[in-house]
């Protein structure tokens, strides 16, 4: 289960700077995923050994300083609500300011680990300047100037070293199916008619997860965990609007299942906000499937759901092996396909094939279709395994992994989803030198 680190702070003092250059040494090997991550507010950093997830909160809010003024506040308060660390960012150019003031009062009752950080100290003037910082009563700081990195790795330090130990949970060897998706999207409904009012559940188990409730689903021969990030409402001032709120409680149901059942608004469309969940389950490796809820309150034409699907698959682009299935929890309508649909995408998360069978099937497809010769050097491919890891990766073993470019992988991954059924599954290559 991975720790977060939320980055707060007024908007301008360059905490997106300083969330590319905590996640970028990451993302370039790891997150180097087939097609682009559309969500630049959340990622995952490693330092020391300990791997962390980094949120920047300033990326949720739009709009000008005022709104803003009212906003900070409730992201500062979601950021101690759900954040394991807290980097507080100043800007040493404008000095205290009255909205900085603000943050650090809310920081200073909170017993968690803040870490003040004053940005763009890049000279010895500079240094000396940001002794005014201790005026905000958060007690030593740390320079930084996020634009180079320099100070960021004593700052790290401080931060990996304040992370709360993992506490091993009692791994259930139930599939987990958490249910994602932006406020009002019919989560909650969804899991009350899946459960029905007669709650066939054994067992509420506290969530792992300090936020998301596990319930206990066995009926019609399926049995798993259902992770609800809907349920629990937050303190009231927390407005059900905020994006922020929605990712940050998606991220950490996310990290601990199995599939994501992410439950969309017809009527609404698949905007950014869902896009960035279902771009935070891809990155995260774990199976999807997207309910179209509310269909029943769309006007149809003769093409509709084929079109309408259409368009959810080009906004996925380029991962669009992905069920849909079209629901109305209203009039539980599909819902039973949508679980069978979860539990199928399950089994082919954990699905292993066999080394023979891999290369059997594979290997005459690969010389059918070798990959294409680079100055004049041909790359032979000759042995392909599936890694023994909880979703499907695979290495192809050859005489000249570094030739081997990103369109002949995906037509790899598209010919082992054609012939092995990988539906709803992310899938990961690697080339190895043989």
């Amino acid at each position: 289960m991975s720790n977060i680190v939320a980055i707060v702070g007024r908007p301008n003092v360059g905490k997106s700077t300083l969330f590319n250059r905590l996640i970028q040494r990451r993302e370039a090997i790891v997150d180097a995923v087939s097609g682009v991550t559309r969500d630049r507010h959340y990622g995952k950093s490693e330092w020391n050994g300990r791997e962390f997830s980094v949120i920047d909160t300033g990326g949720y809010v739009i709009g000008s300083d005022d709104i803003f003024e009212a906003e900070i506040d409730k992201q500062v308060e979601l950021a101690i609500d759900e954040a394991d660390v807290i980097v507080f960012l100043v800007d040493v150019e404008t000095g205290v300011t009255a909205m900085d003031e603000d943050v650090a009062e809310l920081l200073r009752r909170v017993n968690k680990p803040v870490f003040l950080a004053v940005n763009k100290v890049d000279n010895n003037k500079r240094a000396q300047d940001a002794v005014e910082f201790y005026a905000l009563g958060l007690g030593e700081y740390f320079t930084i100037a996020s634009i180079n990195g320099s100070g960021t790795g004593d700052l790290l330090d401080a931060v990996v070293n304040a992370l709360p130990e993992h506490v091993e949970v009692e791994e259930s060897d139930l599939p987990r199916f958490a249910v994602v998706g932006r406020p009002n999207a019919g989560k909650s409904s969804f899991i009350n008619a899946l459960i029905g009012k007669d709650r066939y559940i054994v067992t509420d188990i506290a969530g792992t997860t300090r936020d998301a409730i596990d319930t206990k689903y066995n009926q019609f021969g399926f049995e798993f965990n259902l992770v609800d990030t809907a349920g629990i409402r937050r303190k009231s001032k927390v407005k059900e609007d905020l994006e922020f709120y929605s990712v940050m409680r998606s991220v950490r149901a996310i990290e601990h299942c199995d599939v994501c059942i992410l439950i969309h608004d017809a009527t609404r469309g698949f905007d950014g906000q869902v896009q960035n969940i279902f771009w935070l389950a891809e990155r995260n490796r774990k199976g999807i499937v997207v309910l179209v809820n509310k269909w029943d309150l769309v006007d149809k034409e003769t093409n509709s759901a084929r079109d309408y699907e259409k368009q959810i698959r080009k906004e996925m682009e380029p991962f669009t092996d992905v069920p849909i299935v079209f629901i109305s929890v209203l009039n539980k309508q599909r819902i039973f396909k949508a679980i069978e649909t979860a539990v199928e995408v399950y089994n082919n998360r954990t699905k292993k094939i066999k080394t023979s069978k891999l290369n059997e099937i594979m290997l005459p497809i690969i010389e059918n279709y070798p990959p294409p010769a680079l100055k004049g050097k041909f790359v032979k491919i000759k042995y392909i395994m599936q890694l023994p890891t909880p979703q499907p990766q695979f290495a192809f073993f050859c005489n000249l992994p570094q030739y081997v470019k990103e369109p002949y992988k995906r037509f790899l991954e598209n010919k082992l989803r054609e012939e092995f059924n990988f539906h709803g599954v992310p899938i990961s290559i690697y080339m190895r030198k043989k």
